[in-house]
């Protein structure tokens, strides 16, 4: 098995009815027993700001407007913080080229008081897939996969995200089929 590690799964439009509707997803582990992604271009109606007092962490301002994304439905209720400097991984793991994950307090107190990376995404929740069930919604036309690009990943406005990954593709995606098929 190739590991998707590292790569986006980009929602196919038949994919309807749920969190995963118009998803960019990043996949943060894939091997032979599941995978684990964060879903990056869903935003949740609450700030960064708002977890850190809930955490009785007192907020920076850019944290004010920093949005918090609806990373998966699984755990819903735990914090999971995307980030791209390796000077703060001591309790992160690596998921990428110069892309780390964690769940750490401790980085969301740095990231409070302006001390954590220069890049990051923080989500609740992530999305899950027991072994082999991703390798069949990929043979089921599901999604589309491309190698993930840190650039969209952090630098791109959320409404942005989706579109970009699948341009890297070639596709633009207002030409995406809700019709599955196999060649």
């Amino acid at each position: 098995m190739d590991s998707l590690r590292h790569h986006f799964l980009i929602a196919m439009p038949h994919l309807q009815g749920d969190i995963f509707t118009g998803s960019l997803t990043y996949l943060c582990e894939h091997n032979e027993e599941g995978a684990l992604g964060l879903i990056i271009n869903k935003p949740l109606p609450v700030k960064l700001s708002e977890i850190l007092l809930e955490l009785d962490v007192y907020p920076s301002l850019e944290s004010e407007n920093t949005p918090v994304l609806a990373g998966g439905p699984v755990s819903t209720n735990q914090g999971f913080i995307l980030h791209n400097d390796s000077d703060f991984i001591s309790n992160s793991l690596r998921t990428g080229p110069g892309t780390y994950l964690t769940t750490s307090k401790e980085m969301l107190i740095s990231l409070a008081e302006h001390r954590g990376p220069s890049k990051y995404l923080v989500t609740l929740g992530y999305a899950g897939w027991d072994a082999g069930q991703l390798e069949e919604e990929l043979s089921n036309n599901v999604w589309l996969t491309c190698p993930a690009q840190s650039d969209i990943l952090f630098d791109l406005d959320i409404e942005q995200k989706l579109h970009a990954a699948t341009k890297t593709l070639g596709i633009d995606p207002d030409q995406l089929s809700s019709e599955a098929g196999h060649a």
